[in-house]
């Protein structure tokens, strides 16, 4: 599938902002799955310094500054990008979980590459609920395939999508005391299930391509981010591995509709847009509008 994808952030100030400070997760990861055409982020009003860099986990971050005075800033990016649906192995979807755990099993080749997903994370706490939770999922000797699969189904049957339930601070505990939530909490809650038994898992920024109605037209601008989690699987054969991409919220797998952006141990490592202004505003809004076209 090819995509146009355009996401564009407003910020509304009531007062002058004097500087503008800005990082910036919006461009596509060129992946063997996904393969970015081309790819523009533009500022306004004008960014008086602005640079893209490579980040410790291989997303393309975009940072920029805004020294002229404003009381809107529009951040606009535009992407196209082809996307086929990953394939996995049987032998690495078919192999014990147990031995799947890299900081347990630190000799696995391409384990080094996946440590750092298996530890702990601020918005992934490894709670003892978490971990409860998914050793019904987990059970000894099960496939890593298999058992990941039937976590994602679980919180996908047993948490609802509500968009009142949670805030971007919530945490693992928030999640399970609401039995809510929305594609960033699902992701966090599975992150803490995986990490909690040993797994290593990453959070993963980007989009998906929703379809309208039947007969109906698809409405411009509906779309939004989107998040899921991929888990390391060990390849038997001994290369690096593969990273199975789950996504809870919809208890699919991560197919030729999903547009990648950026991944990290969790949400603020790669959030779309963050960062610091000075100004004596005391209200602002945010609007964001994404859109992603099929071509």
């Amino acid at each position: 599938m090819r995509y146009r994808v355009s996401h564009r952030t407003v910020y509304s100030y009531d007062e002058p902002v004097t500087d503008s400070f800005g990082l910036a997760y919006l461009t596509p990861r060129s992946l063997p799955w996904q393969e970015v055409a081309d790819h523009t982020v533009t500022i306004a009003p004008d960014a008086s310094d602005v640079a893209q860099e490579v980040d410790y986990h291989g997303n393309l971050a975009t940072y920029f500054q805004v020294t002229e005075r404003h009381t809107t800033l529009e951040v606009d990016a535009l992407s196209e990008v082809t996307v086929t649906t990953p394939l996995h192995t049987d032998g690495a979807l078919g192999g014990a979980w147990e031995r799947a755990r890299p900081l347990l099993e630190p000799t696995l080749p391409g384990a080094w590459l996946a440590t750092d997903f298996a530890l702990a994370s601020a918005s992934a706490e490894q709670t003892v609920e978490a971990r409860e939770y998914a050793a019904e999922s987990l059970t000894p000797g099960r496939p890593i395939g298999e058992a990941a699969t039937e976590l994602m189904t679980r919180i996908h049957r047993d948490f609802a999508y509500d968009k009142t339930a949670t805030t971007v601070t919530s945490t693992i505990d928030d999640i399970f005391e609401k039995r809510a939530g929305v594609c960033q909490d699902f992701a966090h809650l599975t992150l803490a299930c995986l990490r909690g038994h040993g797994l290593a898992a990453r959070y993963v920024s980007g989009y998906l391509a929703t379809e309208p109605p039947p007969g109906k037209e698809r409405i411009v601008g509906a779309d939004a981010s989107h998040a899921w989690v991929e888990v390391w699987l060990p390849d038997p054969s001994g290369g690096a591995g593969e990273w199975l991409a789950i996504d809870p919220t919809n208890d699919q797998w991560a197919g030729d509709r999903y547009v990648t952006v950026a991944w990290g141990r969790d949400y603020g490592d790669v959030p779309p847009v963050k960062g610091v202004i000075f100004t004596e505003a005391k209200r602002s809004t945010l609007r964001v509008e994404v859109d992603v076209a099929p071509l």
